[in-house]
Order: structure tokens, then C-alpha cells, then sequence
């Protein structure tokens, strides 16, 4: 597998979740939670591009669990066509359906305060899709 630092998104109504890679493909981090309506998000876009310097990034697609595109998707392709406006490094939709239910049983599991876990439960749920990505970049 090609080295190099891989990000991920998890786009939400009010949050965007994201998590970041290693150098090496192997540990996948929660980075931080970006607000929605940030009238400065394409700033920070770029410079967690530039700072990073991903090779590839990850982008969650809500799909109903029936595996149809819901009127999330349409919120989520808009976003993708904003990161691409940004950058050169293909945009991969990840089937996202369990995500954030992964994300509250790892935070569960951890022990962290369900107060606390609304503030970080995007950005987990970011690294489930990485580590979606990566799995999938593997095979």
C-alpha cells in the first residue's frame, strides 16, 4: 500500500467529522469537528489539506439501510463537489450506514461521558470510515 496519510469526512447537518490517518495506513484518529455553516470551512479544508498533505480522502455516503440513497446523499455530493473544488485527490464515497452507530459503541466502550461523546461523535464516526477506506484500499 502506496505511504501517505489518508483523511475521512463525516458530513453532518450541523457537524462535519474528521479523522486522519497515519503515515502508513495503520492507525486511523479522530482530528477534529468542523461546524457546518462555518462561513470560513473552505479555508479550513484547504489547510487541513496542506498541512496533512492526504493521498487520499474518504467521504461517508448516507445510504438507507436498504443500500438507496437518501436526501442526505444529495448534501453529501454537494460537499464532495466542494472538496474537489479544493483539491486534486479523488474524493471516494464510503458506505457509511453503521458509522455513527460504531462510533457510540467505541465511545461507550471507552468509558466517555454521553455529554461528551456528542461533541466527539462525529469525528469517531469519521474514523469508522477510514478505517473503511483503508480496509478497502487493502483488498
Amino acid at each position: 500500500m502506496k505511504s501517505g496519510r489518508r483523511i475521512a469526512f463525516d458530513y453532518g447537518d450541523t457537524r462535519i467529522g474528521v479523522a486522519l490517518s497515519d503515515l502508513h495506513a495503520i492507525l486511523a484518529s479522530p482530528l477534529t469537528v468542523l461546524l457546518r455553516e462555518d462561513a470560513g470551512l473552505t479555508d479550513q479544508l484547504t489547510a487541513l489539506f496542506l498541512e496533512h498533505e492526504p493521498i487520499a480522502i474518504y467521504l461517508g455516503n448516507p445510504l438507507h439501510l436498504s443500500g438507496v440513497a437518501g436526501a442526505s446523499s444529495s448534501k453529501v455530493s454537494d460537499f464532495k463537489a466542494l472538496l474537489e473544488s479544493i483539491t486534486e485527490i479523488p474524493v471516494i464515497l464510503i458506505d457509511e450506514r453503521m458509522s455513527t452507530t460504531s462510533g457510540l459503541k467505541s465511545l461507550r466502550e471507552a468509558g466517555v461521558d454521553s455529554r461528551k461523546a456528542k461533541e466527539l461523535i462525529d469525528a469517531v464516526a469519521a474514523v469508522a470510515i477510514l478505517e473503511q477506506g483503508i480496509a478497502m484500499e487493502q483488498k
